[in-house]
Parts: C-alpha cells; structure tokens; sequence
C-alpha cells in the first residue's frame, strides 16, 4: 500500500510540474537532469559533487550555473515546474523575504542543507606589500559614508596612518553576490561598529543604519569583478598593489602566486576558518525543492551524494571546503534523509 501511495504522489508531482513548466526538454516537457543555481563560491563544490554523482551513477550530470546567491535566489523563487531551478547553492543563507517571494510563487517546503564552511578571504599578489587590515580599515576604505560622512579617502594612509601609502584598489564581487553580502555583514558592519553611535543607531533607525554600515562606495577604490572569482586572481597577479576578495578556496586554489590578507591579526586558513577565529568565515548551503525531488530524475541521488563529499576524507575538502564539525554534518545528513523543510522562523 505504501509503495502504491508513493507511486501516486510522484505521478502526481509530475503531473504539476509538467503544468507548470513545459519547456525544459524531454518527453512532455518533463526534464531528465537536475539544475542548480547560485553562489560562485559554492560552484566549484556543486560541480565536483555533480560530476561524481554522474561518474558512479551514470545519470546525467547537473547542470550548475554561476549566478551569484541573489540572483540564483531570484530564479529558484520564481516558481515551480521544470523551467524553474531544483537547487540553490548559497554561500549566506537565505532571507526572510526570499522565503516569502517563494512561498508566493507556489515554492513550499524548502530544504535547507549546510554542506560546509568558507570564509571570504581577502588577499594580495605574492610581491605585494604585506598588508594587515582590521574591519575598521576595510569599512574606512570601501563603505560610500563610513560614519555618515562621504568617503573621501584614496589611499590606505587616509585609512589609517600605520597602512601603507598607496591608492585604495579592491576588486570584489558584485551585488548579486553572497560573498558581497557576507562583506557587508561580517566585515563592514563590524568596521562601522567601533563606533558607539552606530550601535545607538542600529537599535534606532534601522534603515538608516544599514544604508551606513552596508552601502560600499562606487567612486572608483572599489571594483566590481563580477561572478568570476578566477577573474580577481588574474588582476591580482597583474596588480600587486591591489586586494581581492573571494571565497578562501580561490586563495587556497591559488596559494602560489596570492598572500592571505589578515583581518585582525588573524590570517585566513582552514583552521582559522573552521574555528570561525578569522572574522570573515562564514557557513555554506544549498536549498531544494522539495516538490521536485520525485518528478524530477537524478535529484533525490544528487542530493544524496553530498553527505559522502563533505566529510573529512570526501572530495570537497580535496577542493578546498573547510569541513563542518561532526554535529553539523550529522544534521544535514539527517535533514537530507527525513527530508526535513526549513523552518522561515529562524530566517531573518
């Protein structure tokens, strides 16, 4: 009897999802692939679990796109069907209005999977000039009115007298990005809370508050370098005088020709990173759809491959993923098999 009520659920999924979305190849419109949007970051782990999973299975590999987590948000919200994402991998996790826009959209039961840690490195050439940066200084350097006053300062001495003199040259990410939000967050909001009356002014005005503390300067020192994290390694390597920021495996990936900037005295490694002791480290997730998981073939298998890449000796910590504690990874796993949907009441 069970089986047969399993049988009919899926026939029933596939019958929504096929009303749903009609364009995503295949026979009826249904598609025999899984696609994931999402986090640069998390992009070069969804692939290597993607062709792994295609590897043993002989299933068809995932389709994992580079979006950025706001604007791979923005899509796995936009609806149910097979024209609309199965997964989104998020280097932040998700916002309460996300969750909003997707219950909206008819996107109801979301799984929420932490599959890892990463911590947003910032970092310079190997011939650059070995610099030491707190959150203050980068909140000094990059914010568009550090506080509240416009941001005037072109050089690292304006900063802070004990930086070096040389024009401020950061390459980042874009607005699209969790990196970018992660920034914002973890770093400047920090840099912008030294100061008493920006903790007075959180409680008060909100708003304003994090038009302060979150808004980064677009006159010039702070340079948007898109999705393509490879892309500031490159202008790094071409620029010693420059600092990028990135997910720490791009700096692990690339420890040969880039330095690890430290925040606070605190360099960006794997330890530092998984003892959250280095102020940018931050989790890492994906979230599925619940819904598509029967109709849509390969995704239960794909999501079930992740428990066997992110543990000690998997694959992803061989590509740089700093590896969750035991706890952690024991509850994923769990969320994954009882197929547990996120509560939005822990979202902010």
């Amino acid at each position: 009897m069970r089986s047969i009520t399993t049988l009919v659920l899926a026939a029933t999924s596939v019958l929504a999802l096929s009303a749903c979305g009609s364009s995503g190849g295949g026979a009826g419109g249904a598609r025999d692939y899984v696609t994931a949007v999402g986090s640069s970051t998390v992009y070069p782990f969804a692939t290597s679990v993607a062709e792994d999973f295609a590897r043993s299975t002989g299933s068809k590999s995932p389709v994992i796109e580079s979006t950025g987590t706001g604007a791979g948000m923005e899509l796995f919200c936009a609806g149910v069907g097979f024209d609309f994402p199965d997964v989104e991998d998020a280097s932040r996790r998700m916002k309460k209005s996300e969750f909003d826009k997707c219950e909206a959209n008819g996107v109801k039961g979301i799984m929420e999977i932490q599959v890892g840690i990463d911590g947003i490195a910032f970092a310079e050439a190997k011939k650059g000039p070995g610099m030491q940066l707190t959150p203050t200084d980068l909140y000094k350097a990059l914010a568009a009115n550090p506080f509240g006053q416009p941001n005037k300062a072109q050089t690292w001495k304006d900063v802070n007298p004990a930086l070096p003199d040389m024009p401020i040259l950061v390459y980042g990410p874009p607005s699209t990005s969790g990196t970018r939000d992660a920034l914002k967050e973890l770093i400047l909001e920090a840099g912008c809370l030294s100061d008493p009356a920006m903790k007075a002014l959180k409680d008060s005005d909100k708003e304003k508050f994090e038009a302060t503390c979150h808004q980064i300067r677009e006159d010039g020192p702070y340079v948007d370098a898109g999705e393509n994290d490879n892309l500031i390694v490159q202008k790094l390597s071409q620029n010693p005088k420059a600092i990028g920021i990135f997910g720490f495996s791009y700096l692990e990936e690339n420890a040969d020709v880039l330095n690890g900037v430290p925040l606070s005295g605190v360099k960006p490694t794997y330890e530092s990173i998984s003892n959250f002791s280095y102020p940018g480290a931050r989790p890492l997730y994906i979230y599925v759809k619940k819904q598509h998981l029967a109709p849509v073939k390969g995704l239960k298998a794909y999501i079930d491959a992740w428990p066997k890449a992110w543990g000690p000796d998997g694959i992803l910590k061989k590509k740089g993923m700093v590896i969750s504690p035991d706890d952690v990874r024991a509850k994923s796993a769990k969320i994954i098999a009882e197929g547990t949907v996120l509560d939005p009441s822990v979202l902010k």
